[in-house]
């Protein structure tokens, strides 16, 4: 997927007065009609900001929610349409639709340099249907389609893949930057790379660790995960999070990594509690010696420092998932650590750090380093396919 050429906005010529559609992701949390997290909202303004300033009619399309194909007021778009005009400072239209001639007439009224939010495009059965109907009817309304909602491409959607089959597409600035950065950290990296893998459960991960065996060199495993691995290894750990009918399979993926010269780089020290709670007593020991009654639930000073060591000869960083269960203190020590570590060495030039979803960019968050990353994706499931190694319909369809 990656190496293939897409068209970026530089590739648009004039678009003084056109209408062009832009996909981004406004899917942000709210509470009491407000939004609690304006990440992606700031993620789209180089886009926006751009393609209004040549003078185009930016219309933009997105999702809310999961409103199933039926109109639910609860998720309008018109619900983000003011906080949106706060974020970018500008004034923003609210149209009713995302298709129809109600819609069309409403675009028919603004000028060049508007910028409008179109209506939920879940609100239509199409959308997520792909069906070449909507597609039509959304494509009437552009003369240029352009996907900034890298958030979104892994699902093959009308407003997501369909209309780049029928409208000339483009990729916005936020989409450009995470394939550019995506790239550079599995597509054509800088060799040694190192991949830290974290999470509860390697079940949701199988996939993720059977394509990085065979592109990085370091295959850092941490989190509840990092037990099941333990197990396999003939290690009792006691009653920690564990998948004990997963143990062949966490074999067969170091069988992989040892056919694919990578290492595999597990803890062996760790922090256990007899109870998962804030602040509850710890002690750290090394992996043979957890009691039938302790859990492990973070990485150990001695195994941080082995890591850190690691990423010191190292020139690529992919990072997803923490290594410890770091939403309760302590147990977020190993993590912030290493997450220091990684971006002082980016800050440094001599590594690549390339970091993606939900609970990663918390954690990056937690320990004062999500800015100092070369990138960090928002991105959840779209950078977990992308670490599958599984093309992304709406990437793919700007490249074909």
């Amino acid at each position: 997927m990656m190496g293939k050429s897409f068209k970026t906005l530089d590739d648009m010529g004039d678009v003084s007065g056109k209408r062009v559609l832009v996909r981004e992701d406004l899917n942000v949390p709210m509470a009491d009609g407000a939004v609690t997290d304006d990440t992606r909202f700031r993620a789209t303004l180089p886009t926006v900001t751009e393609l209004a300033d040549k003078g185009a009619i930016v219309l933009i399309l997105a999702h809310f929610g999961r409103p199933k194909g039926k109109i639910d007021p609860a998720m309008s778009l018109a619900l983000v349409t003011r906080p949106y005009s706060q974020v970018l400072g500008r004034p923003v239209r609210f149209i009713e639709d995302c298709v129809g001639e109600g819609a069309a007439a409403a675009i028919a009224t603004l000028k060049a340099g508007d910028i409008a939010i179109l209506e939920n495009t879940r609100f239509h059965a199409g959308e997520e249907k792909n069906d070449p109907a909507l597609v039509a009817d959304m494509a009437k309304l552009g003369d240029y389609y352009v996907n900034d909602a890298f958030s979104a491409a892994h699902r093959a959607h009308a407003s997501t893949e369909g209309l780049a089959h029928v409208l000339p597409a483009f990729a916005g600035r936020a989409m450009e930057a995470e394939l550019t950065a995506l790239d550079k950290a599995l597509g054509n990296p800088e060799h040694p790379v190192a991949a830290v893998v974290g999470g509860a459960k390697v079940s949701t991960k199988l996939d993720v660790l059977k394509h990085l065996v065979a592109r990085v060199d370091h295959l850092i495993i941490g989190g509840g995960m990092a037990n099941t691995f333990l197990a396999a290894r003939g290690v009792d750990v006691g009653k920690s999070l564990c998948e004990h009918d997963l143990t062949g399979t966490a074999e067969e993926i170091f069988e992989a990594a040892e056919r694919a010269s990578c290492t595999i780089h597990l803890p062996y020290d760790v922090v256990v509690a007899k109870e998962f709670r804030a602040n509850a007593p710890i002690r750290t020991v090394n992996v043979h010696e957890v009691a039938p009654d302790e859990m492990i639930l973070d990485v150990g000073p001695a195994a941080v420092e082995a890591l850190a060591d690691v990423l010191k000869n190292c020139r690529t960083l992919v990072w997803n998932g923490p290594l410890g269960a770091f939403e309760t203190p302590p147990f977020d020590t190993a993590t912030v650590a290493l997450a220091r570590t990684a971006a002082a060495l980016t800050r440094d030039g001599s590594l690549v750090s390339v970091a993606g979803g939900g609970d990663t960019v918390a954690a990056l968050n937690q320990a004062g380093v999500g800015d100092d990353f070369t990138f960090v994706s928002t991105a959840g499931g779209a950078f977990l396919e992308w670490m599958e190694g599984k093309e992304l319909p709406g990437v793919a369809a700007l490249t074909a």
